[in-house]
């Protein structure tokens, strides 16, 4: 498995050096003690209700806090496409569920070179459609590995996956007996909702995980395993999730899997709001410096929308120090919008041209994929690193198959 790149501090005499080569602001920050803690917490979480885990590192794609999940006792890791699979499978992971449909070709016969590669390696997806089963069979007719699939159950409005028990039974027969695929469970997304607590919310989420476990039950005879898979995601629900999943005892060897991702740096945004995880803790922020200010109560910082994410919800001030890294207690603002690499600050009181502010952000996922590399900091603030994440395909490529 690859390890950080460290960069270490030194001596005052290295600080010219050192400002040299460390990235330049605006910078993505990582409090490890935080991460650590967070992987800590959520691991006893899952622990205690029966629950593993295979986190849903498309938060982050950085082998770094992907082997601190793993050493934590996640069970394999979960990806969204086929180029995540193939970094993972680079890092040296091999029990991957890719919570997606795959059914193009290119896709479906990577999967099948890499299991045909090495029988260890355990490779999943979904299906919920009879035309993905069919794509999914031609792609493996004939191969030396089979491909093991989880039958989707979606929400109305929401994303992928078959919306009612008599479809998702139908597709269950088919695939059962299929040649080159093998059904080995059932899978959801609670997630897809609004990311709140209201009463509402909470019943459709509800409705969902009970839909999920009656399609789980009912499918239960078309399982091609004596170790099924009952699997759900999201970092906003899992406690409903866990309100709702299937007794060990009606499906004999049930494994049940959670796919949260998103609680390994929480945030200060949508999951600070509604994570039902006591314990977790912000890990992230990015670091950005007052460039102007151009009139009373505004200032212009050199981060936007190519380095925060807004899809969540704005970035919040957290805190502002000198250039020379002098607390400034008394800085106060508020984000009003976001250009492509400013943020314009309303409110603003306290801030200079050179100081540097701290962002707290809403939505990793969004964070993350903007960022080849970023700082690792001690939980005090102090640089003792630079990590990096791969969001780029992967160079692992398929053989041909006729």
């Amino acid at each position: 498995m690859s390890s950080p790149t460290q960069r270490q501090s030194g001596t005052a005499e290295d600080i010219p050096a050192r400002a040299a080569t460390a990235p330049a602001y605006p910078q993505l920050r990582l409090n490890v003690d935080a991460l650590d803690n967070n992987v800590r917490v959520m691991a006893a979480w899952c622990q205690d209700r029966g629950v593993e885990l295979a986190p849903h590192v498309k938060t982050t794609m950085s082998a770094p806090i992907i082997e601190r999940q793993v050493a934590s006792g996640a069970v394999g890791v979960t990806v969204a496409t086929v180029d995540q699979a193939g970094s993972v499978l680079n890092w040296g992971h091999q029990h991957i569920l890719v919570a997606n449909e795959i059914v193009d070709q290119r896709g479906l016969l990577r999967l099948r070179t890499w299991l045909e590669e090495d029988s260890g390696r355990e490779i999943r997806c979904f299906v919920d459609s009879a035309a993905g089963v069919g794509a999914a069979a031609r792609a493996f007719a004939g191969a030396a590995a089979t491909l093991e699939v989880l039958i989707d159950v979606g929400t109305p409005g929401g994303r992928t996956g078959i919306r009612n028990l008599p479809n998702a039974l139908r597709l269950a027969k088919l695939v059962h007996g299929m040649p080159g695929l093998r059904l080995v469970g059932v899978a959801g997304y609670e997630g897809v909702v609004p990311n709140s607590r209201a009463e509402s919310t909470i019943n459709a989420v509800d409705r969902h995980c009970r839909l999920v476990r009656d399609v789980y039950l009912a499918a239960a005879e078309y399982f091609e395993t004596a170790d099924p898979i009952y699997s759900m995601g999201g970092s906003a629900f899992p406690d409903r999730v866990a309100a709702h999943l299937p007794d060990g005892r009606q499906v004999p060897g049930t494994r049940r899997i959670l796919r949260s991702g998103c609680y390994v740096t929480h945030d200060h945004g949508t999951y600070a709001s509604v994570s039902p995880v006591p314990g977790l803790v912000p890990a992230l922020s990015v670091r950005a410096v007052v460039l102007s200010v151009p009139e009373e109560g505004i200032a212009v910082v050199g981060a936007g929308k190519r380095d925060l994410p807004y899809d969540a919800g704005l970035p919040v001030v957290l805190s502002a120090r000198t250039a020379d890294g002098v607390p400034k207690h008394g800085a106060i603002a508020h984000v009003r919008n976001l250009f492509d690499h400013h943020a314009v600050l309303t409110g603003a009181t306290g801030l200079d041209v050179t100081d540097v502010v701290d962002f707290g952000i809403s939505h990793p996922c969004s964070a993350f994929d903007r960022w080849p590399e970023y700082v690792v900091t001690d939980g005090e603030g102090r640089d003792t690193g630079v990590w990096r994440t791969d969001f780029h395909r992967s160079s692992l490529a398929p053989t041909q198959h006729s």
